[in-house]
């Protein structure tokens, strides 16, 4: 059996740097493009001029003022970044130096020159909003189900709902899958504690600020290495005691309340407000945590409504998801919907919510989408209530899901085999692994939303170039099949009038001649 060889390294000698020199290195750039490079299908595959329509129509050029940069610069550094899984500046880099993603972005020729400053992706993402990635999610399944009716003719055309047959009775066409899942923030571990001290530095450099506006009269005391102290001491503590952790929480909501009454006094004497944007919202945001800490604190509990577990993200909800790695997760909560193995997001929200008394409103937007309802939905049980299946039941909706009681042999048929719900699973396997959903790392809500469905985006163009590739060996083969019968019919088409004039000659053989 022959061993398989590895692929090793280039087995060139080593080479002092001081040998080196930088104008006698060979570059493979007098070469053209490979056309089989992943970038080259894919910029290929995408329904670029549908993109860019979409993006200027919820974004409208300014007749003043500096031109707006391509846009399709723009949407292609979005899928880049998350594609590859960079950050905002590595993936600028990226740009720069690689010929393949400038030739994905449109680029008439290589440059050496950043496309955009890295700052400009926190815009970005905000013009890239949820709705607008939607629409373009919408664009790219009708392309792929246009591309796949015309490659296979064959097949009854459905449309943007996928090639299956209606129900005749119904009208009702196509699967769909739902399930929803946490995409966590990249914040610090939530802790009482540590808010309250982070608070409290807050309210300590805001008292700054202020005296050095006005420096009237002896700065105001704030007892700062005291309190950094009182933290430090059960912050630092192995296995601190719920005593000890409820002393500390009563020494910073007492620190941290002679600071906002010192911060009051003087804001008194200024006229207008005198804190910039940021520290005036921190400030807000800082009081709305000490009433939530404070009534927690009061009453003994852990729970408060619209818990605040990041100063610098205070969207960021607690979601109990009750898994074994991580029992809660700290970011948005979404909701899925798998078509034809593209992904369309449904919702995007900071609060916990039931998907399972939504699912009306989830088949509703399917028809929105494709104009009819789906024959089949697959959902786990927490969409299988009574309502549900009335509801799924008038709309002629076949629910592949567990009966209620106990299952005769006819409803064993619509249960969900196993298998049947693992591409959703795997979706979000390959968002949370491959595509950095399991790290949000934007700050804003908007731009998080944004963030989430830029991934949703990236997935269902993964599943596009992938299907472009068996779209195009569907064309080589149809080509070869043409090709080798134009070769051959004249062939066949002799030697069957051969053997008919041979029949015919011999009556003994005439019964041989069909």
């Amino acid at each position: 059996m022959r061993k398989n060889i590895k692929r090793r390294a280039p087995r060139s000698e080593y080479t002092s740097p001081g040998q080196l020199s930088f104008t006698g290195f060979e570059t493979p750039f007098y070469n053209q493009l490979d056309p089989s490079n992943r970038w080259v299908v894919l910029s290929s595959q995408i329904p670029w001029d549908d993109l860019v329509g979409l993006y200027n129509r919820h974004n409208p050029p300014r007749a003043t003022g500096r031109p707006a940069l391509n846009p399709r610069v723009l949407i292609g550094a979005v899928i880049i970044k998350h594609m590859l899984n960079l950050d905002d500046r590595e993936t600028v880099a990226q740009i720069t130096e690689n010929m393949y993603l400038q030739y994905f972005l449109g680029y008439s020729s290589y440059t050496g020159e950043p496309p955009f400053d890295p700052s400009l992706f926190v815009d970005i993402r905000k013009r890239l909003s949820q709705e607008l990635i939607g629409e373009m999610n919408e664009k790219i399944h009708g392309f792929s189900m246009k591309k796949s009716s015309r490659k296979d003719p064959g097949k009854p055309d459905g449309g943007e709902g996928g090639p299956d047959v209606p129900d005749p009775e119904t009208g009702n066409k196509g699967e769909v899958t739902y399930d929803a899942t946490a995409c966590p923030q990249d914040i610090a571990y939530p802790t009482d504690l540590g808010l309250l001290n982070k608070a409290r530095e807050i309210t300590e450099q805001i008292i700054d600020v202020l005296h050095r506006k006005r420096p009237e009269g002896k700065k105001p005391r704030t007892y700062r290495k005291m309190a950094r102290r009182a933290y430090l001491k059960v912050a630092q503590s192995k296995n601190p005691s719920r005593r000890a952790i409820r002393k500390g929480l009563k020494s910073q909501l007492q620190f941290l309340r002679r600071n906002f009454a010192t911060i009051e006094k003087q804001l008194d004497r200024f006229g207008d407000f005198p804190l910039g944007h940021k520290l005036q919202r921190k400030y807000w945001i800082i009081q709305t945590l000490y009433a939530q800490q404070l009534e927690m604190y009061e009453t003994n509990t852990h729970q408060v409504a619209d818990r605040i577990v990041s100063i610098h993200e205070p969207h960021v909800r607690p979601i109990v998801r009750g898994k074994s790695r991580a029992k809660t997760e700290f970011g948005a909560k979404i909701h899925l919907s798998l078509v034809d193995g593209y992904s369309f997001l449904d919702t995007v929200s900071w609060d916990a919510f039931n998907e399972g008394t939504h699912l009306t409103d989830y088949v509703e937007r399917y028809r929105e989408r494709f104009g009819f309802y789906p024959a089949k939905v697959l959902a786990d049980r927490v969409y299988c209530s009574r309502e549900n299946r009335k509801w799924l039941k008038e709309k002629g909706i076949k629910l592949a899901a567990k009966p209620l009681g106990r299952p005769s042999a006819k409803a064993v048929e619509d249960h969900v085999r196993p298998g049947e719900r693992n591409p959703i699973e795997g979706k979000f396997g390959q968002a949370k692994n491959g595509y950095g959903m399991a790290r949000i790392r934007a700050k804003l809500s908007n731009t998080s939303k944004s963030w989430i469905a830029s991934i949703i985006l990236v997935l269902n163009l993964v599943k596009l170039a992938g299907e472009a590739l068996l779209w195009l060996r569907f064309s080589a083969w149809e080509w070869l099949k043409y090709e080798a019968m134009t070769c051959v019919d004249p062939v066949l088409r002799y030697l069957r009038t051969k053997t008919r004039l041979r029949l015919s000659s011999e009556p003994g053989l005439a019964i041989l001649n069909v």
